[in-house]
């Protein structure tokens, strides 16, 4: 499930995220804050803040990933323009005791068809360095399509890092949802 993040989520978010390091450090912006300072539930509530006051002016839409009852994540819609582009960019982490369960492509496809549909836009691009196997996977799975590679694109983990640019339009889910598609895959046998 994906719901706004609220404040009181704070010490479950800085616990996931602390327990997450060697997994997300590697994928996260570089920092001069050590990773146990930037992820404390202080830090949190400010984030939380802005992001809902970018939700309030329409160029942010911040949702934690919840499975079961915790929180295991976070996907956030950013960069929203409106005009003639109508697009964003989506983004998102996943907590590595939960990964490999489905959460994350259902997570991304939720707000693929959220943001094609309810919010109305017209594109969305995710952006992914092409050492992420998992996350090129998710695309993947979803019918993104590649659109182009970004030389040093964004200063990640202490260096300019190459992404490849997916994107996806409201043409191209048509009448069916993007988790549609998720749905109509093959399930993996157990173990």
């Amino acid at each position: 499930m994906l719901r706004p993040p609220r404040r009181r989520d704070a010490r479950i978010w800085s616990r996931v995220r602390l327990a997450n390091e060697q997994w997300l450090s590697q994928w996260e912006p570089t920092s001069a804050a050590a990773w146990s300072a930037r992820n404390t539930p202080a830090d949190f509530r400010r984030n939380v803040g802005r992001l809902l006051s970018g939700a309030r002016l329409g160029t942010t839409l911040p949702f934690v990933i919840v499975y079961g009852e915790s929180v295991v994540g976070q996907i956030n819609a950013s960069n929203i323009v409106r005009g003639a582009l109508q697009s964003c960019t989506i983004g998102y982490w996943v907590d590595s005791a939960v990964a490999g369960r489905g959460i994350t492509p259902t997570a991304l496809a939720l707000m693929l068809d959220h943001c094609l549909s309810t919010v109305g836009l017209h594109r969305v691009e995710v952006d992914i360095r092409p050492d992420n196997v998992a996350s090129l996977r998710v695309v993947q799975k979803l019918g993104l399509r590649q659109e182009g590679h970004y030389e040093r694109f964004l200063d990640i983990n202490g260096a300019w890092r190459d992404h490849l640019a997916f994107a996806i339009t409201r043409e191209e889910v048509r009448s069916a949802t993007v988790l549609s598609r998720l749905a109509s895959l093959p399930i993996p046998p157990a173990g």
